[in-house]
């Protein structure tokens, strides 16, 4: 480890001292309870997303879940402390993104840390699988007990990312994926948003939703100037668009006035929208794999490829998630929309090494193997 490595460790760890010492208090108080179960995040502000769907599958077992969610950047005293106390007295902790606090934490065996990791497949890379950055976050993520994802083949990229061993990284399917292979659940979101937004009853829906593009520490932002969305309407009136774009893109696009048109950025989950979409327009997004699962037809908006590539480099080639066509400009876009193929072995070969151990069962399979399978004995 470098020096400058070392001195950032030391940083992080006097940041997260209190935390401990609340901590290492409330362990000579009070007892670890092995039927605790802790979900807590730092980004969300109340229960939703893989916890949500844990959660649900622990009703009805003798388990007692608590619940911490501090979507903010500075806890209260009284935060922090409730918070240790249940990180003390949890048998398990679930998490489900970065969380700075539990990094600085030496956990008593008795606790297990678990994370749910948000995210689908293995796009863009992240911690120690970014170039450079294998010593840059000397304390964080490297304590989990095990790691959730989404397929076998891709256990050694979060093995790597993490600074785990595989043997900790556990592909038991994304437990929020769990509703895309519910029957009951597509007809009431379906029936949902055509209630709400009945101009797109009976139309071919086009999904448009890229990514954020950031120069320097700048604001977020998408370059409209590199598509005329306007064209779009060329399709006629078979065809409806609705344009949501990724939460971080502090710019808005101008034109789309007519009812063509439809900016749902404001609605909360894009996954509920993809159950009536019937074209997805993308680029570097991970909602490619929630699409996958429903088999959309995807469409790859790549004007910046090499750009963005060399600026955020993906775990494998971007030609590996390419399941659709990858075009340019506005002509290959309708072109593409018009007489849409894709290759059906390609796609299947991209469906099993990224999501593969998603089959409607993810949160019934972590609650039996991690909850009630003897994590403990086994780690």
């Amino acid at each position: 480890m470098t020096l400058k490595s070392k001195i950032k460790k030391q940083l992080q760890l006097l940041r997260l001292l209190d935390c401990r010492l609340l901590y290492e208090h409330y362990c000579k108080k009070e007892a670890v309870n092995p039927r605790q179960i802790l979900m807590t995040s730092l980004s969300r502000s109340s229960l939703s997303g893989n916890l949500y769907y844990i959660d649900q599958q622990l009703k009805g077992t003798d388990y007692e879940v608590k619940y911490a969610f501090y979507h903010k950047k500075t806890l209260s005293w009284s935060e922090k402390k409730e918070l240790c106390r249940l990180l003390a007295t949890s048998a398990f902790v679930l998490i489900d993104d970065v969380y700075y606090i539990v990094y600085g934490i030496p956990f008593r065996k008795e606790t297990k840390l678990i994370q749910v990791w948000h995210a689908l497949g293995a796009f863009k890379r992240v911690g120690a699988a970014i170039e450079g950055k294998q010593d840059a976050m000397p304390v964080t993520h490297r304590n989990y007990d095990a790691t959730v994802v989404s397929s076998q083949g891709i256990v050694d990229d979060y093995a790597r990312a993490f600074g785990i061993d595989r043997k900790k990284v556990l592909p038991l399917g994304v437990a929020r994926t769990d509703v895309f292979f519910s029957q009951d659940y597509r007809t009431s979101v379906r029936q949902r948003l055509y209630e709400k937004y009945p101009q797109l009853a009976g139309k071919k829906v086009i999904l448009f939703a890229p990514t954020f593009r950031q120069k320097g520490r700048g604001a977020q932002y998408y370059d409209f100037d590199r598509i005329d969305l306007e064209r779009l309407q060329e399709l006629g009136d078979d065809y409806r668009c609705i344009i949501k774009l990724h939460p971080f893109i502090t710019n808005t696009y101008r034109g789309c006035k007519s009812d063509f048109f439809l900016d749902l950025t404001s609605e909360r989950e894009i996954n509920d929208l993809l159950f009536i979409t019937d074209y997805l327009i993308t680029d570097y997004s991970s909602v490619i794999f929630e699409g996958a699962l429903l088999k959309v037809k995807t469409i790859f908006y790549a004007y910046d490829l090499e750009e963005y590539a060399s600026g955020r480099s993906f775990f494998y080639p971007f030609e590996t998630y390419a399941i659709g066509p990858v075009v340019r400009n506005e002509d290959d876009l309708l072109a593409c929309i018009r007489n849409y193929r894709r290759d059906e072995t390609r796609f299947e070969e991209f469906y099993q090494k990224f999501m593969g151990a998603c089959d409607g069962h993810s949160a019934e399979r972590f609650v039996r193997t991690v909850i009630q399978g003897g994590l403990h004995d086994n780690t």
